[in-house]
């Protein structure tokens, strides 16, 4: 995942718990753990506060890979977290010099990245990290199904229950660039004292057949592309847009 200087869901602690409430083991892990049955090696880019591998790590060797630092502090100190090898770094840019049987990012990780220019560097990333016989997948929301509409003060309004604060009122707001794809979003969440932690986010929604270009152009196929994390093909009409691919 790409660093977001200004983004303090990544960088305040207080932040960092919030976030690990509201994404927990999903569909997207699931599916990913079942794919690592058959890997000797994982390698999670975006991998946050480490909820993946920590949750996975048998001995094997596995690396979480993540701009945010105090993401990857939450990551050291969880189950099994000293079994993982925990690398602040940006996908962009890193070598880490190793091949893995697995890359993942999941939870819509690849979204931050936010250009063409962005993208063909972590998809250069993840090519320099597979093994011959390795795979990789990642998600990004289908923009087709217009998610962000539903990401307004009075759509996204919730209770989010913190084991230090008690129950804490949270929303979200959005504001969209039509022409990039840009959707940068802001979540809040006011306390009982009144003081309101929030932070601002920019993804990008890229549709498929432009990503599909982009992925061949880095000397990388598609096994399969799902339309969800259940293992549904993808179609135009689905919530998900997941290539499951490998080295051309």
């Amino acid at each position: 995942m790409t660093k977001q200087e200004d983004d303090r869901l990544y960088s305040d602690p207080r932040l960092v718990d919030f976030y690990d409430l509201e994404n927990g083991w999903g569909q997207d892990t699931r599916y990913c753990a079942e794919l690592a049955r058959a890997a000797g090696s994982v390698l999670d880019f975006g991998c946050g506060t480490g909820l993946f591998l920590a949750g996975i790590a048998d001995g094997r060797p596995m690396v979480g890979v993540d701009p945010a630092s105090a993401m990857l502090e939450v990551a050291r100190h969880r189950t099994n977290g000293e079994q993982v090898r925990w690398v602040e770094g940006d996908i962009r840019s890193i070598r880490l010099g190793e091949r893995f049987d697995l890359v993942t990012m999941t939870g819509h990780a690849f979204q931050c990245l936010l250009t063409d220019a962005d993208v063909k560097a972590a998809l250069a990333t993840i090519a320099a990290h597979l093994t011959p016989s390795g795979q990789f997948i990642f998600d990004s929301r289908n923009p087709a199904r217009r998610e962000w509409e539903g990401w307004t003060p009075e759509a996204s309004r919730r209770t989010v229950a913190h084991p230090d604060f008690g129950k804490v009122e949270s929303w979200n707001d959005v504001t969209v660039d039509e022409e990039t794809g840009i959707v940068c979003y802001e979540t809040a969440y006011r306390l009982a004292s009144g003081e309101t932690l929030s932070s601002r986010s920019s993804i990008r929604f890229i549709d498929q057949a432009h990503l599909a270009g982009l992925i061949a152009r880095a000397g990388l196929v598609i096994d399969v592309w799902l339309g969800d994390w259940i293992g549904a093909p993808f179609e135009p009409g689905c919530k998900e847009i997941i290539p499951l691919g490998r080295l051309a």
